[in-house]
């Protein structure tokens, strides 16, 4: 009974994740004065104004541009200080090393408003607002415990043994730890630089609060779209498509690691 049901459970689940997705890009095609005058399920008057839009204003693609900058930067120095602090902890045992791993992972729970007024007036004390590197850095206090969590899990994972052999045969640590235990933990770096993208993508209170104009992320454009002629509903749908199509080409390139991320480790 339950496998006969089933085909349509799942049926059922998919449309219900692709309709908001059709009706995006369904507007993305319309003018807005059909968006706002009639309903209809597809494209009665199709154009690519709205993307033409976008694509060559530069208040619209910088967007983009800046968002693409910050979150390659934050997914960057997130593995790059995660990874030796996942294999501190997962190796060794120190005073304090339990507590010191549980204080990482409340820094995640907290909400970023939180933290939003004092990195605010920290860069501007120091001349970073308004520049990638603010925002990079400032997703860092969220991004690199999740990486430490998700990578220490794999970690945990390979022998101690191999660590020993790979002394006894001269590998020095960094020579070791690229060659030999980063590969073996291919998936888990897959896993985490995966989730920093995506949290630090989608972000939008502590992006929109560091930047003003050099800077500025695409979800803090889209929330600036309101004219003296209203509400641009279809720019804002095609600004929305595009918004999708990084994160779908991530999950595109890392989809072997995150399987094995979720069968493996502890996501």
């Amino acid at each position: 009974m339950r496998l006969r049901y089933s085909p349509l459970v799942m049926t059922l689940y998919l449309l219900f994740l692709l309709v908001p997705i059709y009706w995006l890009v369904n507007m993305s095609l319309k003018t807005n004065t059909e968006i706002t005058s009639s309903f209809s399920l597809y494209p009665r008057d199709l154009t690519l104004r709205n993307y033409v839009v976008i694509l060559t204003d530069p208040s619209w693609y910088m967007g983009y541009v800046n968002s693409i900058i910050y979150v390659t930067m934050n997914v960057v120095i997130s593995l790059t200080v995660a990874l030796p602090a996942a294999y501190a902890f997962s190796r060794y045992s120190f005073m304090g090393d339990k507590h010191l791993f549980f204080w990482l992972l409340t820094n995640r729970m907290a909400p970023p408003a939180v933290f939003a007024l004092p990195f605010f007036q920290l860069y501007s004390s120091v001349g970073l607002f308004d520049t990638h590197i603010a925002v990079a850095l400032a997703h860092c206090l969220f991004n690199v415990p999740l990486a430490v969590w998700i990578l220490e899990g794999f970690m945990r994972g390979v022998p101690k043994e191999i660590d020993e052999t790979a002394y006894i045969d001269g590998y020095s640590f960094p020579r070791f730890f690229v060659k030999i235990f980063m590969p073996l933990i291919a998936s888990g770096i897959g896993v985490a630089a995966f989730f920093c993208f995506m949290f630090s993508w989608v972000e939008l209170l502590l992006s929109r609060t560091l930047t003003s104009v050099n800077a500025k992320p695409i979800a803090a454009t889209m929330t600036r779209t309101v004219s003296a002629s209203g509400m641009d509903w279809g720019v804002l749908a095609a600004a929305g498509v595009l918004t999708i199509v990084p994160g779908a080409l991530v999950i595109y390139f890392v989809r072997n690691y995150i399987a094995k991320g979720f069968a493996l480790g502890r996501v």
